[in-house]
């Protein structure tokens, strides 16, 4: 799929996923070496993420029933646990210096195509 910043117009990912089954979700991106340019994950439903023995940096964007962006974060190194953000809906995590190259910030609207 397909994942758009709409109030921006800028794109997030050319090739997302879902992670939607209980094993998916726990899995994640755990066992990679990292994300290629273009890549994300979206994890639903999620509401908080770690990055425990994660072996790279990465931007993850939670996100609303609606698609708004509730609460960002840039560049989260392993060993990390994101705060619990109750009207998440997912997560989506992308390669480091996304959310910084395209302005993503809370309150932008993201759009999936292909969903």
């Amino acid at each position: 799929m397909r994942v758009l910043n709409q109030t921006r117009g800028q794109v997030l990912a050319e090739r997302a996923w879902e992670a939607l089954s209980a094993g998916a979700r726990m899995k994640g991106l755990l066992g990679r070496d990292g994300l290629a340019a273009g890549e994300g994950l979206y994890i639903r439903p999620c509401t908080s993420i770690h990055s425990c023995f994660m072996r790279f940096v990465f931007d993850a964007v939670f996100v609303g029933q609606d698609g708004r962006v509730l609460h960002a974060v840039r560049r989260m190194r392993p060993w990390r646990l994101s705060r619990i953000v109750l009207a998440a809906e997912g997560v989506l995590e992308l390669p480091a210096g996304v959310l910084e190259a395209t302005g993503t910030e809370p309150g932008d609207q993201l759009v999936f195509e292909g969903r």
